[in-house]
């Protein structure tokens, strides 16, 4: 029998920390339940996907006896996401079902056996380890990660590129027709790996694992400690474990995708340009997102159109003195950098209308967005 008697907020918040990864449906279903282990007084949730598997502990977990079940983790999720947050909750392990109860409030849940649940193994072998700052690495990925790929064939950019080099960790992230590029510098750079004394470490995150350390990272200084493998990567922060696979794949060269030199740039406000963006973005084709600039000198004008032949312009003033150009993109692509920055002032850098153009932020030398053209 195993005995819990908690507050809800003490099991609720481990508890959404790792069922972010649990599928509704599954071809197994004990994937679909979250492992509840109490030990003493502290209790550890665990879920997996077999790809990723999430671990966070709470202490509080106060109640006679230890032992170890799996129950449906959104089913357990939403029941204590309605009880009253002051409410006190207590889980009792009966004859294969999990008994529920807070207050006059009782549910009965049907549970597997937590020997059958099909934990990840933990890779053994050297590892290069990094700790830096949760708000850092969670700002590194907000910079990169909507530029990954979501079901292309090409499986390796259906995830991140994650690069040490020295003391710089770089993310790249591409689908293809466009790319974005961040990078950071390591106040505590890893041990050196290689026979040469350089310190590279180059592999590819999977867009779900992304997707997660994004959702889970806080915003502040507390330590995250990562721990890479040849075949895997761990994150430890706070309570929380996260073991990932990585993508088995050589990610594109980004270096020879992003332009080395630029025949013309125009320096745009940020807050001007998105809302222009998202009042063209209306008009234009459902399937396409296609946007026409036209820059000239001290104006960039935005125009869309769809199918029904209907219209929407958009003028701006820019600070650019360069040739005229007329060049059409896909305004999501855009929308998502712009949405992903906050600077005031955007450069947009191009060489023709037949050619990928560059968005960088002034002053800042560790961010690139290129994106392809399309035809209008």
């Amino acid at each position: 029998m195993l005995l819990i008697n908690t507050r809800r907020d003490t099991l609720l918040a481990p508890l959404q920390a790792v069922s972010g990864i649990v599928e509704r449906r599954h071809t197994l279903p004990i994937l679909s339940n979250v492992l509840l282990e109490k030990t003493g007084d502290v209790l550890t949730l665990l879920a997996t996907d077999i790809e990723i598997q999430i671990t966070s502990s709470t202490g509080g977990a106060s109640g006679e006896g230890s032992g170890a079940v799996t129950v449906g983790a959104r089913k357990l999720q939403e029941i204590l996401r309605s009880l009253p947050e002051a409410a006190e909750v207590s889980l009792t392990l009966d004859d294969r079902r999990l008994l529920v109860k807070a207050g006059k409030s009782r549910f009965s849940l049907q549970t597997l056996p937590a020997e059958d649940f099909p934990g990840m193994a933990l890779v053994d072998g050297e590892a290069m380890r990094l700790t830096l700052a949760q708000k850092e690495f969670r700002r590194l990925l907000g910079q990169t990660q909507f530029a990954m790929a979501a079901l292309d064939v090409r499986y390796y950019l259906n995830g991140l590129l994650l690069l040490v080099d020295g003391s710089e960790l770089r993310a790249v992230a591409t689908d293809g027709h466009r790319l974005a590029y961040a990078s950071m510098p390591l106040e505590h750079p890893p041990e050196a790996l290689r026979a040469d004394g350089a310190a590279r470490q180059e592999l590819i995150l999977p867009r779900k694992t992304v997707i997660e350390l994004y959702r889970l990272l806080g915003d502040n200084d507390d330590p995250l400690t990562v721990e890479m493998l040849p075949n895997q990567i761990r994150f430890q922060f706070g309570q929380i474990n996260l073991v990932s696979k990585l993508i088995d794949g050589r990610f594109p060269d980004y270096q020879r995708v992003i332009p080395a030199s630029l025949k013309n740039v125009v320096s745009v406000g940020r807050a001007a340009l998105l809302q222009s963006m998202v009042r063209a973005a209306i008009l234009t084709n459902e399937k396409f997102r296609g946007v026409r600039l036209m820059l000239s000198e001290g104006s960039l004008r935005i125009m869309a159109a769809n199918a029904e032949q209907e219209e929407a312009l958009e003028e701006i003033e820019v600070d650019y003195s360069g040739e005229a150009l007329d060049v059409g993109f896909n305004v999501a692509y855009l929308l998502d950098v712009l949405n992903n920055r906050s600077e005031e002032t955007i450069e947009w850098g191009f060489n023709d209308a037949n050619s990928s153009a560059l968005l960088t932020i002034p002053g800042n030398e560790r961010f690139r967005y290129v994106v392809m053209p399309m035809r209008i």
